[in-house]
């Protein structure tokens, strides 16, 4: 079993045909709502040390995926992303342990910190004289802290969305 010890420092691409950013929100508070980022891309350098690490990324907002052009298209909107006037979402790490991925979300030009609990699925040689490794990242966010505030409330109580949204990211790195 390898282990974040295995990782060899230097620059790592994220391979997007094997990651993904996606994100869940309660809908009416009796459902879930799925959702996904298509478009993104990240910086990864894994320092000599791996706190010397570092992580950015920029999510393309008008390739979020629902299932519902609708509600993609709703998501798009001025009532949350305003994809015309904030097309992006970025990250930037602040700290990599073992554990944790901490940095600054940006949405909507509001910044705020976030820890992302981290899980390293391994490394392994690939058929083409490569290295790849994967990583899980979980977090939950307020969305309203980003300014995403637009909601309407619903008969018998409670919201049609909900505030908490949590974010996956399953990556898989290559090494450059």
């Amino acid at each position: 079993m390898t282990t974040l010890k295995d990782l060899t420092p230097g620059v790592w691409n994220v391979d997007p045909s094997h990651s993904s950013i996606s994100f869940v929100a309660r809908h009416l508070m009796v459902s879930k709502v799925r959702g996904e980022f298509k478009e993104f891309t990240s910086d990864v350098t894994v320092g000599d040390q791996l706190e010397d690490s570092k992580v950015s990324a920029t999510v393309q907002l008008g390739s979020i995926e629902t299932g519902s052009a609708d509600r993609d298209n709703h998501l798009k909107s001025a009532d949350f992303f305003d994809v015309e006037n904030n097309p992006t979402m970025t990250f930037t790490s602040t700290k990599v342990t073992a554990d944790t991925l901490e940095g600054d979300l940006t949405i909507k030009g509001v910044t705020k910190p976030v820890t992302f609990d981290l899980s390293f699925d391994g490394v392994s040689p690939d058929p083409w004289g490569g290295t790849r490794a994967g990583f899980e990242a979980t977090t939950e966010v307020n969305r309203k802290d980003f300014g995403l505030t637009w909601n309407v409330a619903v008969e018998g109580g409670g919201v049609l969305v909900s505030d908490k949204v949590k974010i996956t990211l399953d990556i898989q790195l290559v090494k450059a």
